[in-house]
């Protein structure tokens, strides 16, 4: 029997998965493979990387620590020349890359200590690819490049951008690497907002979580039945905007006691799509009767 954990995108929502991490971490959950994309795959580095022991704190303590400069850098000139037509995105990814750097404990991919697959997008056929070899910190930041806000990023020969604009949770990948049993770790998105976002990175960001966590939804009811695929719901409502890292705590303490709770539950309570309840019309009718 082969586990595979897969792990979404989702920007600042990657803390969900923290939480989640834990939780089956001390239920001794424990992935043979493992399947990213996006931020999902950066924080599947760090695990795969780690001190089994160490590794959820280690993990938790760099969330804790983001701010959203460390991600986003704002530079006036740089925006101006993307909104020109000078660049292909309105941020530079040094950040990004000198953070996921920081972190990552082996340099190819194929070193990593526990087989790990990222999924990114060919910017030319717009196929979604799963890297299994390279270099790692290329591999990563291509991984999380989302399109117009990061630039892509040439692999061996081929240009890259964000796996989540084609494959935000890459059940299929995992599928064909063989994996019998498969957690699925979705961030989620602010479906809680009081007010749209402000600024053009929030709304761009708000507008791809949106758009990956439809799809994600519609892939997981396509391959229930295939595989024993575990979708463990993330916490609802969020009311954390898109961009923002200051609440990451909280994201990780919401999606722990939730993932927890969803763990003993017996497994027939755990087959389906909780994903289901994210349909936007009927999420947002929803929450206008449960919430105050």
């Amino acid at each position: 029997m082969t586990t595979a954990f897969v792990l979404s995108g989702g920007a600042n929502f990657g803390a969900v998965q923290v939480g989640m991490l834990r939780a089956l971490h001390e239920a001794d959950v424990r992935p043979d493979v493992l399947v990213g994309t996006s931020v999902g795959a950066v924080n599947a580095a760090w695990l795969a990387g780690a001190d089994p022991d160490a590794g959820v704190d280690g993990l938790a303590s760099i969330w804790t620590s983001l701010r959203r400069g460390d991600v986003f850098p704002v530079r006036f000139t740089l925006g101006l020349a993307g909104f020109l037509g000078r660049r292909a995105s309105l941020f530079d990814a040094g950040g990004l890359r000198k953070l996921i750097g920081a972190h990552i404990r082996f340099e190819r991919l194929e070193d990593a200590p526990i087989p790990l697959h990222v999924v990114v997008t060919d910017v030319l056929d717009g196929r979604d690819v799963a890297l299994s070899a390279g270099s790692a910190l290329d591999v990563f930041t291509a991984s999380a490049a989302i399109p117009g806000v990061f630039p892509p990023v040439v692999v061996d020969g081929h240009t890259y951008m964000d796996g989540g604009v084609v494959n935000n949770a890459p059940v299929s990948h995992a599928i064909a690497l063989g994996a019998n049993t498969i957690y699925v770790l979705a961030t989620g998105y602010a479906c809680s907002l009081d007010e749209p976002p402000t600024s053009a990175l929030g709304m761009t960001l708000h507008a791809v979580s949106l758009m990956i966590n439809s799809r994600l939804s519609a892939d997981v009811d396509h391959y229930l039945g295939r595989a024993d695929l575990r979708v463990i719901p993330p916490p609802c409502p969020i009311d954390v905007g898109p961009g923002d890292f200051s609440r990451a705590g909280e994201l990780m303490e919401r999606s722990y006691a939730s993932t927890v709770a969803w763990l003993r539950h017996d497994a027939e309570h755990r087959v389906g799509n909780p994903l289901a309840d994210h349909d936007l019309v009927r999420h947002r009718a929803r929450l206008r009767t449960e919430v105050p």
